[in-house]
C-alpha cells in the first residue's frame, strides 16, 4: 500500500528509538589498536573516522587478491570460461590445491582466491585472462588509478612479497568499497565457504572455508579478506554493516588484528548513523489544470543515503514541497517537486517529487475542488 505524503508538512522523522550516546566524544573513546597502519572507512559518506599511518605504503599481502578476484569475477560476469591448470600456474605459498590438468571455472578460481587464499588460483586467473602475471598487474594498475588508490602499485596477482608491490591502509579500505559494489564479488566475499565442482575430474567436489574468521566472530561482518607474509605481517581488510550503515576497516601489520577489527567497528557504530533517504514509496495527486486529467500523480524517488552523528539522528527533519496544483502539459517523469532532509537547519540531501501516468479512474470522476479538498486532509486520518 502506497504512503500519502502531505505538502508542506515538516514531518520529524524519529529514526532511532534506543538510548543515544553523544557522537565524536573525547579522544579518550577512541579504541587502541595494534596496527602499524589502519584505517576505519566509512563507505555510505567516503570518510575516514579513525586512522594510523593511513597513507603509509606497506605490502598489503594477500589482501592483494582483492583486486584480482575483482576482475576475475568481472570476467566470469561475462564468459566464465573453463581454466585448465598448468604447470607455469603453480605458485608457492597458500594454495587451493589445483593440480596440472584439472579444470575449474574463473569464478571457481575467485573462490579458491577469496576462501583458501589460493596463489595458485590467483596465478591461474591471471594467466587465462591476461596470458601473463605481469600483464594481468597492468589490469590490476589500471583498476587501481580508476578507484583513486594513488599511493599503491601490484606486481604480483597473489600480493607475494615484490619492493615494489605496495599499497595503504587507504587505499586499500577504497579498493575494497569499490568491489562491495560488485553483486558477484559482495556475494562470495560474504561466504563462510564454498563448494568448488571441477570440471576435470567430473568427480571432483572440493569445499573450501573461508580464512576470515571475523564472519563468525562478529554479527555484522559483511566480507573480508586475509593476508599474511613474514615481511607484511598480519594484514586484514573486513567490512560490516549495521542499520545500513556500512564501514571498511583495513589494518596492516597487526598481530591482534581481528580484536581491532571489532573494536574499530563498535566504535563506528557508536558515533554514526545512516539516513536512507529512499522516498520511492510515497505517493499523492495533485489537481491539475487545462489538460484532460483533472489531476496528476505524483510519486518519490531515491536518494543518496547520508550519514549524521547518532545522537542527532532523531533530530533530521524531512520536508515535502510541491505546488497545491499544477497547469498541463505535465510529462510523465517531470519533476514537480522536492523532499528535503535537514538536520539543525542544514540541507543534508534532497530527492525529487515527479510525475507519474494517471491510472486513479475512480478519482477521475471527481471535480476539481473536491481533489482539492482531498489534497488537503491526506495524511490527516
Amino acid at each position: 500500500m502506497k504512503k500519502i505524503l502531505s505538502v508542506i508538512v515538516v514531518v520529524v522523522v524519529t529514526l532511532t528509538q534506543t538510548a543515544q550516546i553523544t557522537a565524536f566524544a573525547q579522544e579518550t573513546d577512541k579504541p587502541a589498536v595494534n596496527a602499524q597502519a589502519c584505517v576505519l572507512y566509512c563507505v555510505d559518506d567516503g570518510k575516514v573516522y579513525f586512522s594510523v599511518n593511513e597513507n603509509k605504503k606497506m605490502k598489503p599481502a594477500s589482501t592483494t587478491k582483492l583486486m584480482t578476484s575483482l576482475i576475475t569475477l568481472e570476467y566470469a560476469d561475462s564468459a566464465d570460461k573453463v581454466v585448465a591448470f598448468t604447470k607455469d600456474m603453480t605458485a608457492e605459498g597458500s594454495s587451493m590445491y589445483l593440480k596440472v590438468g584439472e579444470k575449474v571455472k574463473l569464478s571457481d578460481l575467485a573462490a579458491g582466491m577469496m576462501m583458501a587464499s589460493g596463489n595458485d588460483a590467483a596465478n591461474a586467473a591471471a594467466i587465462s585472462i591476461a596470458g601473463s602475471a605481469e600483464k594481468f598487474s597492468e589490469l590490476m594498475n589500471n583498476r587501481a588509478a580508476v578507484i583513486g588508490m594513488k599511493n599503491t602499485h601490484f606486481v604480483t596477482p597473489s600480493g607475494l612479497d615484490d619492493e615494489n608491490h605496495y599499497s595503504t591502509a587507504y587505499d586499500m579500505a577504497l579498493l575494497m568499497s569499490y568491489a562491495l559494489e560488485n553483486e558477484s564479488f559482495a556475494k562470495l566475499t560474504s561466504q563462510k565457504s564454498v563448494t568448488v565442482e571441477f570440471s576435470e575430474p567430473q568427480s571432483k567436489r572440493t569445499t573450501y572455508t573461508n580464512h576470515n574468521r571475523l564472519l563468525s566472530m562478529y554479527e555484522y561482518c559483511t566480507g573480508g579478506k586475509t593476508g599474511y607474509t613474514m615481511a607484511a605481517g598480519r594484514c586484514l581488510v573486513s567490512s560490516a554493516k549495521k542499520d545500513g550503515l556500512t564501514f571498511v576497516c583495513v589494518t596492516l601489520n597487526d598481530r591482534n588484528d581481528w580484536n581491532d577489527h571489532i573494536a574499530l567497528y563498535n566504535y563506528g557504530f557508536s558515533k554514526l548513523a545512516c539516513i536512507e533517504c529512499d522516498d520511492s514509496d510515497y505517493y499523492l495527486e495533485i489537481p491539475c489544470a487545462g489538460g484532460d486529467d483533472e489531476s496528476i500523480g505524483v510519486t518519490g524517488t531515491k536518494g543518496k543515503n547520508v550519514v549524521v552523528p547518532l545522537d542527532k539522528k532523531s533530530n533530521v527533519v524531512r520536508t515535502a514541497y510541491a505546488d497545491n496544483f499544477l497547469y498541463a502539459p505535465v510529462k510523465d517523469g517531470d519533476i514537480v517537486g522536492r523532499i528535503e532532509y535537514t538536520l539543525d537547519g542544514k540541507t543534508l540531501a534532497i530527492t525529487n517529487l515527479t510525475a507519474v501516468e494517471y491510472s486513479n479512474t475512480q478519482n477521475k470522476n471527481k471535480s476539481i475542488w473536491t481533489k482539492i479538498k482531498d489534497f488537503f486532509t491526506y495524511g490527516k486520518e
